[in-house]
């Protein structure tokens, strides 16, 4: 696969996501807040917390079973793009001068697509970085 189609099926992921966000009472704050250090693909709100939502997108023809060995799109979220995830979060934090007593989190939304763009599946994966 080509950068330009990864990057079609990243943009399509994440547009899906949003979606999936809003259906899910989420209210969309930002998108793409981007720094030489990083990115966050989507900011939002829900119940006052915000939302620092990493959006891994795959495209293939099934989804996994349970329990298989089969590559999982949050399998990209390795231990250094978590750092970078931090440091981002810490300076959209400080930019927007968000306080000390906001709640907030860095999740995760594994978008499974078929070949035609059609979603499969949606993972959330809470609270990734400890």
């Amino acid at each position: 696969m080509s950068k330009t189609d990864k990057q079609n099926v990243g943009k399509s992921g994440e547009n899906e996501a949003v979606a999936w966000l809003k259906g899910h009472s989420y209210r969309i704050i930002e998108r793409n807040y981007w720094k030489k250090w990083g990115e966050i693909d989507i900011v939002a709100d829900r119940d006052g917390v915000i939302h620092f939502i990493e959006v891994k997108t795959v495209s293939r023809e099934n989804i996994p079973e349970e329990g298989s060995d089969d590559y999982s799109p949050e399998d990209n979220i390795h231990p250094w793009k978590r750092k970078r995830l931090a440091r981002t979060v810490e300076t959209y934090l400080l930019e927007r001068r968000i306080g000390e007593d906001r709640d907030w989190q860095v999740d995760a939304l594994a978008i499974y697509m078929n070949k035609e763009g059609k979603v499969l599946k949606v993972d959330q994966l809470e609270d990734i970085i400890l």
